[in-house]
C-alpha cells in the first residue's frame, strides 16, 4: 500500500475509570470482562427510567482529573517539567464543565478550558480543543499522528475527559438510549442500548526518533488512521455501512498493511441494534474474509460510553492489552445475532497480535479508525 506514513509511538499512557484510578484497574476490568455498572449515586436519577452508570465514587473534579492524567502518562513517558515546556496538548472534552450554567457571565469554551490546562501542566500553550461527540478523542489521537508524521511537533499529549452528568444523563435517558436491564451488551442478541461512563485519560505520542533519542520506552505504535464521514442521519448510523468502512481502510493504507494483518478490533460497539450491526457491516466491506475470524469485542461494555473520551479510553486499553498478551472480553453477551456475524471475544483469551483496529462512531455520521501496531 502506498500511503505508508511513519507510525507515531506511544510512550506514556494514563486513565481514569469507574473500573479504578489508573489504567492498570482498567485494563484488568476489560480483560476479566468486569463491568462497573451500578446505581448512580452522583447525583438525582429519581424519576428516570435508567437509574444506572458506570461512575467513579464520589464528585471528581474534571479539570483536576484531567491534570492528574496528563502529569502520570507525562512521567510513565520520562518527561520532566523541562520537557514539557515544548509539548502542544490537543484536548478532547465535552465543553467547559461550567459552560452550560454561564448564565450573563462572559462564554466559557473548550478552548480555553484546554489552554488553561495545558498551563496547569506546564505544557507549551499550544492547544486544540474536540468536542465531536464520541470521534472528538480518536479524531485529536489521528490528528496528533499527522502533526508528528509530518514533522510540524516531536511529540504530541492527548487527553480527554468525560464524567457522568445530570444534563447529559438526562438526555440520553430521555431519548431511551440507555439499557434497562442495566447492562452494555455489544453484538449480542437482546442488546438493549448504551450506559454511560466516567472516562479520563492522557497519552503520550512522539515520532519513532524523538523517542529513540532519549531512550524513552515505547508501549505500541499508532501505525495508522482513517475518517469518514456522511451526514446521513443526525444519530441512525448510514444502513450500507460504506463510510465506516472507508476509514478503516485509509487507516490500514497508512500503515502500508493490509487487513489479514489485523488481529484484534477494539469496536466502537455502543450495544443499540442499528448502531452495532452496521459496524459488522462495516468491518465485513473493509476486511472480508478477515471479518469472521478476527477478535472482536467492545470496552463500552466494561467502563460504559464516556463520550468525547471514549476513543482514548479504549486506545489506551487496546495499547496495554497487546502488551499483555490478552484480549478485552465483551461482557453482557448473550447470544448470537444474524446481523452481528463477528468472532466476539465472550470470555479471557491469551492472544498476541501485531496489529488491532480501535474504532469509533459519532452522531452525524463520523467514524474514525486507529491501527494500533504493538511494539
Amino acid at each position: 500500500m502506498p500511503d505508508a506514513r511513519p507510525p507515531a509511538a506511544v510512550t506514556g499512557v494514563a486513565a481514569v475509570s469507574a473500573l479504578g484510578p489508573d489504567a492498570e484497574t482498567l485494563l484488568a476490568g476489560a480483560l476479566a470482562g468486569t463491568p462497573a455498572f451500578a446505581p448512580v449515586r452522583r447525583f438525582d436519577v429519581a424519576g428516570r427510567r435508567v437509574q444506572v452508570a458506570a461512575t467513579a465514587p464520589g464528585h471528581p473534579d474534571l479539570a483536576g482529573e484531567l491534570a492528574g492524567v496528563v502529569d502520570r502518562a507525562c512521567a510513565a513517558a520520562g518527561l520532566d517539567a523541562d520537557a514539557r515546556r515544548d509539548i502542544p496538548l490537543l484536548l478532547a472534552v465535552h465543553a467547559h464543565p461550567a459552560m452550560a450554567r454561564a448564565g450573563d457571565r462572559a462564554p466559557l469554551t473548550a478552548a480555553a478550558f484546554a489552554h488553561a490546562l495545558a498551563v496547569r501542566c506546564g505544557l507549551a500553550g499550544i492547544t486544540r480543543a474536540y468536542t465531536s461527540a464520541c470521534v472528538a478523542a480518536s479524531t485529536a489521537v489521528a490528528d496528533a499522528a499527522a502533526m508528528l508524521a509530518l514533522g510540524h511537533a516531536d511529540r504530541v499529549i492527548v487527553a480527554g475527559g468525560y464524567l457522568v452528568d445530570p444534563d447529559q444523563f438526562a438526555v440520553f435517558d430521555a431519548g431511551r438510549a440507555l439499557a434497562r436491564d442495566g447492562q452494555v451488551r455489544p453484538f449480542s442478541a437482546g442488546r438493549g442500548g448504551i450506559l454511560l461512563g466516567d472516562g479520563v485519560a492522557a497519552v503520550v505520542l512522539e515520532t519513532p526518533a524523538a523517542a529513540a533519542r532519549r531512550a524513552a520506552p515505547v508501549l505500541a505504535h499508532v501505525a495508522g488512521w482513517g475518517r469518514a464521514g456522511d451526514a446521513f442521519h443526525v444519530c441512525q448510523p448510514r444502513p450500507d455501512a460504506a463510510v465506516p468502512a472507508r476509514a478503516i481502510a485509509a487507516a490500514l493504507a497508512r500503515a502500508g498493511v493490509d487487513a489479514g494483518a489485523v488481529g484484534y478490533v477494539n469496536a466502537h460497539g455502543s450495544g443499540t441494534a442499528a448502531s452495532d450491526a452496521a459496524e459488522a457491516a462495516a468491518l465485513r466491506a473493509a476486511l472480508g474474509d478477515v471479518a469472521a475470524t478476527v477478535p472482536v469485542s467492545s470496552t463500552k461494555s466494561v467502563h460504559g460510553q464516556a463520550l468525547e473520551a471514549s476513543g482514548l479510553l479504549e486506545l489506551v486499553v487496546t495499547v496495554l492489552a497487546l502488551r499483555a498478551g490478552a484480549l478485552p472480553v465483551n461482557a453482557g453477551y448473550r447470544d448470537r445475532d444474524p446481523d452481528c456475524p463477528l468472532n466476539v471475544v465472550t470470555e479471557p483469551r491469551a492472544a498476541r497480535p501485531d496489529y488491532a483496529l480501535s474504532l469509533n462512531s459519532a452522531f452525524g455520521g463520523a467514524n474514525t479508525a486507529l491501527l494500533v501496531r504493538a511494539a
